[in-house]
């Protein structure tokens, strides 16, 4: 389960961001038990959270960080920062020498029944700056390493003579890096073999999935996690077009689950049966409803509304978070989730014993609701109209809401909260 993550420089955010799924310690966790799980080994983790904010305010960015993040694990080819993800007040022309582009990312999890990682990474447009892992085996011990590695020297040559090129295509910048890698109990041969893969390369990828790949169990364990258990959504078409555009057997492989009728009936309670078409599930099932008079009738999914579209295909990752202990970001999903199917949504999968998460974005401002949720379930994120920077904050972070307070969203409204859905 994702504990904390961190990053920063990316994309309309510039500063740090702080996003926390920990349980609070206080005696406000009485009113909601089935809003976390306690791990095994200590810590509360919080099991849903909603984070709201106006349009083109920053939600989506949020959780493109988290792929952008993951695709350094999936691909496992060389790595540095882009340009187009380095936030744009850090970009002060095409000469990369004069840009910060480094960019910063970490993320806390606890993995299973084996225990915590903490892992960090820095990168900028040469690669690697600085990464490492470290690991306890309970939440109230302290941390141990496991590796670090970083960028000991750097030698940038230019063949401008030190001036700023104008043209990208004039740009004849090179480098010459020297790493050091410390890691506990790296055996001669692990670090023959590890040597091999890294030297002599201009560019390496992460040193995690290296260490990974020559069995190192901390390093197999945290890479598996953000592979396989990590699952930030973000789509700029319909989910329902985007998953038949996937066309995934594992989704198909769900859709046959009987339990995942139970949660596609949240959005309309009259379905009974889905009839599913092998080669173009999300679009020619036939979805089954009965009547009130007890006869039934059919729609091929295409032909239903878009709402219903979008949340067959939804109602898949819902699925993985209950039932595959999965972290699902989902972003936009206001055209699914209006605040009475939200509802029923989140009460299902804090209802149910797992460990996954489920923690989507909306600009819809009724889902600020203290019945179902802590403050620290709640977070807003904002863009300054004059820097277009993003900045995300919690409720927590505002003392003087109380819980008796029913209509949290008339604050956010004026301005109370720190920014309003209209700046």
């Amino acid at each position: 389960m994702l504990l904390n993550y961190k990053f920063e420089n990316f994309m309309s955010f510039r500063e740090q961001v702080e996003f926390s799924m920990l349980a609070p310690k206080t005696k406000v966790k009485k009113r909601f038990p089935d809003n976390y799980i306690v791990a095994d080994q200590g810590g509360d983790v919080l099991k849903t959270a909603v984070i709201v904010g106006e349009n083109a305010g920053g939600k989506s960015n949020f959780v493109r960080s988290l792929e952008y993040l993951k695709s350094f694990f999936q691909e496992n080819k060389e790595l540095k920062a882009y340009k187009g993800s380095v936030n744009v007040n850090n970009q002060r022309g095409i000469c990369m020498k004069i840009n910060d582009t480094c960019q910063m990312f970490e993320i806390e999890i606890v993995y299973e029944d084996k225990g915590f990682y903490l892992y960090h990474l820095e990168i900028d447009f040469l690669g690697i700056v600085r990464e490492e892992l470290r690991y306890k085996k309970q939440y109230k011990h302290k941390y141990k390493q496991v590796f670090t590695a970083w960028r000991e020297q750097c030698v940038l040559k230019c063949e401008e003579d030190e001036k700023f090129c104008l043209e990208k295509s004039k740009c004849h910048t090179s480098a010459m890096v020297r790493y050091e890698i410390r890691k506990v109990d790296f055996e001669s041969k692990m670090r023959e073999a590890f040597l091999e893969k890294v030297s002599n390369q201009p560019f390496i990828g992460l040193i995690i999935t290296k260490l990974a790949l020559l069995g190192d169990e901390h390093a197999v364990n945290f890479t598996k996690w953000m592979m396989h258990s990590l699952c930030p959504e973000t789509n700029m078409i319909n989910y329902d077009i985007y998953k038949t555009m996937r066309n995934e057997e594992e989704d198909f492989k769900i859709l046959n689950d009987p339990r995942y009728l139970e949660i596609f009936r949240m959005i309309d309670t009259s379905i009974v049966e889905i009839m599913l078409h092998e080669d173009m599930p999300f679009t020619k099932s036939l979805i089954i409803r009965r009547k009130a008079d007890g006869s039934t009738f059919s729609r091929e999914l295409s032909q239903d509304s878009s709402g219903v579209r979008e949340y067959f295909a939804w109602a898949v990752e819902i699925f993985k978070v209950v039932y595959e202990d999965k972290i699902v970001f989902a972003d936009e999903m206001d055209r699914v989730l209006n605040p009475v199917l939200s509802d029923r949504v989140v009460a299902f999968v804090n209802g149910k014993a797992h460990r996954g998460q489920f923690i989507f974005t909306t600009h819809n401002v009724l889902h600020l609701d203290l019945r179902n949720y802590m403050k620290e379930q709640i977070y807003f994120i904002s863009k300054d109209v004059e820097s277009l920077e993003s900045e995300l904050y919690s409720l927590a972070d505002f003392p003087e809401i109380r819980y008796e307070t029913s209509k949290i969203y008339e604050f956010y409204m004026k301005g109370i909260l720190g920014g309003t859905v209209v700046e």
